[in-house]
């Protein structure tokens, strides 16, 4: 399992992944409130709630401290 960078909670990246629909131009949809992700720097990074990766966007830096 993952963990949300700006929380620690535990996701499920198959949960996170599952397909609930399609856009009308055929694009994935997907359940925010089972995880979310947000490609930066060229790696995703996995949420548990919208909020978290709210606030990974507006700092990243923040977050990623000494992860790399």
């Amino acid at each position: 399992m993952m963990k949300c960078l700006v929380c620690g909670k535990a996701i499920d990246l198959e949960d996170a992944e599952t397909k609930t629909g399609e856009t009308a131009f055929g694009a994935k949809e997907v359940d925010p409130s089972k995880g979310t992700r947000q490609f930066h720097d060229g790696i995703w990074y996995y949420f548990d709630t919208l909020n978290c990766r709210s606030k990974f966007t507006v700092s990243p830096q923040r977050y990623l401290a000494g992860k790399t």
